[in-house]
């Protein structure tokens, strides 16, 4: 039903605390020095559409506080205004952090998640096959176009390597990864070699058990 309304989005990782609720729920002309005139926040924007909040896991606990309200409430009101105004939008949430880790240290509100989490849809890139290597490649076109480098694509030696890491960053991870070789390689096509991967802690560890129980069998 909401097909064709506005689908609105918000990066919460790059807007500092301080504009959050300007942001998100707009203001009155003169709320704050350099106001000079009303604007619509993001909810009131995507109201009958899609609010997407992306990075969720950045807010801190007032801000995730003024979101509850906002959204058990079902009305917001614009910075310095007294008026309330009803909102109906279809909330969806990303984050890459570890959402229930940081409930259990108080960082993330409990009733927040509870709220939010209707529907929860589990996309870690590792788990993604082939599309590791078609997102690969739209970012390898992009970053060529960029910086004017002729390269045409992967070997497949590169593209085992692609499917074979983990991807604890998901997409941003690749995104930042295709972006860094296209920089500093040359040639036409990319090579495991241009790939360099740090292994996580927990790599490691298993790298390390794995090791462990071929030597005990040998």
């Amino acid at each position: 039903p909401r097909y064709g309304k506005p689908f609105v989005t918000i990066d919460l990782g790059s807007i500092p605390e301080q504009l959050f609720e300007s942001e998100l729920f707009g203001f009155e002309k003169g709320a704050f020095t350099d106001a000079k005139k009303s604007k619509a926040g993001r909810m009131e924007v995507a109201t009958n559409g899609t609010l997407f909040l992306d990075e969720i896991g950045n807010l801190s606990l007032p801000m995730q506080s003024k979101l509850l309200t906002a959204i058990e409430k079902r009305q917001i009101s614009r910075l310095g205004s007294t008026q309330t105004m009803p909102i109906d939008v279809r909330l969806i949430c990303a984050t890459n952090a570890d959402i229930r880790h940081m409930v259990d240290k108080g960082s993330f509100r409990q009733d927040l998640l509870y709220r939010i989490n209707t529907i929860e849809i589990h996309i870690p890139l590792r788990e993604r096959g082939n599309d590791i290597i078609l997102l690969a490649e739209y970012f390898l076109d992009r970053y060529a176009r960029k910086y004017k480098k002729e390269m045409r694509g992967l070997t497949r030696e590169a593209k085992n390597k692609l499917l074979k890491y983990t991807w604890p960053g998901n997409v941003r991870e690749l995104q930042h990864t295709m972006e860094r070789v296209v920089i500093l390689g040359d040639g036409s096509l990319l090579k495991p070699e241009n790939f360099q991967f740090h292994a996580t802690p927990k790599q490691k560890k298993e790298e390390e058990t794995v090791l462990n129980l071929e030597q005990i069998e040998r």
